[in-house]
Parts: C-alpha cells; structure tokens; sequence
C-alpha cells in the first residue's frame, strides 16, 4: 500500500508494508537518524513528531502516518542543535545513541511545559532510556538550555 505523508517538510509517496512500524519505515527510506532499542515502546529512542506531537514510531504502524507530518531530529534545526551543544557541555551524551530521540521529547517539552521544575522535567522524560549516564548531565543541560533559550 502507498501512503502519501510529509516528512521533515518534505512531500513523500512511501509503500508500506502490512504491519510495518513507521520506525522501520522511516528507516527503509533512508531516515537512518530514527534509531530503535527495544520495539516495545519503552526506551524512547524512536521518538518522532506526527503532526508536531511526539510519538513512539517503534510502536506506531506506518500505515497511520497517512496524511500526516513527521519530523525527525533532522528536521528541527539549530533549536536541536543548540539543545545538543548543552548536552555535550554537561557530559550528558558518552555514547549518543539515545540523543535524537532524547532531543526529541525535551524539545516537545518546552512547548508543553512553561517553566518546568526539575520533578517536571524529569517525570516527563521518564520515557526516554539511557545506559549510559544517571541523567544528571541531563538535568543540568536541560535546565540551562531553557533558561538560555528564554533570552532567545
């Protein structure tokens, strides 16, 4: 079946396969920033916007990306790129293979969250997995990139 979507402000015509998650699909056309870790959902690696919301598309089948906008970490630019300067700043990305989808989230978080404390921040990366640090690089690199980001 062919599915016509836009991703990363691109129009695409994609075949999707019956029960093909959209991380595979995104993946199979090239979209190789889309990293995957557990396919269950869990970890957070996979997470995309549809339509500006983040979604797991590890979990999502491609078939409902139909219509619909996705961006991956390559489509949301220097305020991405930024956010990732703080994390290396603060040592909070040893191996980076979580980063993208990491990014991801705490980018759809300063738009939902206004002032985010640090209970609140960290409750709503609760979602995002990472071995490699106990997520204090990323408190400290979050926290500074929201205050930073304000004067911007």
């Amino acid at each position: 079946m062919d599915i016509r979507t836009m991703i990363n402000e691109e129009t695409r015509t994609l075949e999707v396969f019956p029960g093909e998650s959209l991380a595979a699909l995104l993946r199979r056309y090239g979209y190789l920033e889309v990293r995957t870790g557990c396919d269950t959902g869990s970890c957070g690696l996979c997470t995309v916007w549809m339509d500006g919301k983040p979604i797991l598309s590890c979990s999502t089948l491609a078939a409902r990306a139909a219509g619909h906008s996705i961006t991956t970490i390559k489509g949301v630019g220097k305020e991405g790129e930024n956010l990732a300067k703080f994390l290396v700043a603060e040592g909070a990305d040893q191996c980076g293979y979580c980063s993208p989808g990491f990014i991801m989230t705490v980018l759809s978080m300063k738009k939902e969250l206004k002032n985010p404390t640090e209970s609140a921040i960290k409750h709503y990366l609760n979602g995002n997995l990472c071995r490699c640090t106990g997520y204090e690089g990323q408190t400290r690199a979050i926290k500074k990139w929201l205050v930073s980001s304000k004067g911007a």
